[in-house]
């Protein structure tokens, strides 16, 4: 027999045993992806409670701002001066108060070494549904992510960074409608020139 026939029938037998192995192998089970559906999230304050009518942040410094609604449902500056507050800055911390997403929950956390035994700001918060929560804000987390927040049920659970930041700046900056002049926040007394006592001598030259 010749060489090439010897390859010629070495090649055929090689594809037969292929397309048998491809045609009669155990063909592989059907893989079910699994996804497991997301966190479910959740947030400071509960739907329930309604839309803040009242906000108020004090914090450890002994700053205090506070914004809620007067008679007319507009929002009003209460502290740290009385005046009308600007509504867009106002609406947008009522809209943060509803929107403070929890990262994690910390059962069994010391609340003293991450700073909610003296917390570093208080807030206050009224609801439409009548109710008011009381939230302490502690440190800021060691990966920057969030604070420690003790929330009105005890409960001590990481809030985003962000969100209470949002908050936190107006302390900074209270959502005056106008910059409030020097005037309007103590006002101010004109000197009057001292009188001069009588018997006191005259600094005037005596006219001859």
């Amino acid at each position: 027999m010749r060489q090439s026939t010897v390859i010629y029938l070495l090649l055929f037998l090689v594809l037969v045993g292929a397309y048998y192995y491809l045609n009669n192998r155990e063909q592989p089970a059907d893989i079910a992806l699994t996804v497991e559906p997301g966190s479910e999230i959740s947030y400071l304050f509960t739907a329930e409670d309604g839309l803040p009518t009242s906000i108020r942040i004090e914090s450890k410094a002994g700053d205090t701002v506070e914004v809620a609604r007067n008679a007319e449902n507009a929002w009003a500056l209460i502290l740290p001066i009385e005046a009308t507050a600007d509504q867009g800055m106002a609406e947008a911390a009522a809209s943060q108060v509803t929107t403070m997403q929890i990262l994690d929950r910390l059962p069994d956390i010391d609340p003293e070494i991450v700073g909610l035994t003296d917390p570093e700001y208080i807030l206050v918060i009224k609801f439409t549904s009548g109710v008011e929560r009381n939230v302490k804000i502690g440190v800021i987390t060691p990966t920057e992510s969030g604070y420690y927040v003790q929330n009105a049920d005890g409960e001590i659970v990481i809030v985003s960074k962000s969100s209470v930041d949002a908050l936190l700046g107006l302390l900074n900056n209270p959502p005056y409608l106008e910059t409030p002049t020097p005037s309007s926040i103590a006002p101010s007394e004109t000197p009057v020139p001292p009188t001069q006592e009588a018997g006191t001598p005259s600094n005037e030259t005596p006219t001859p």
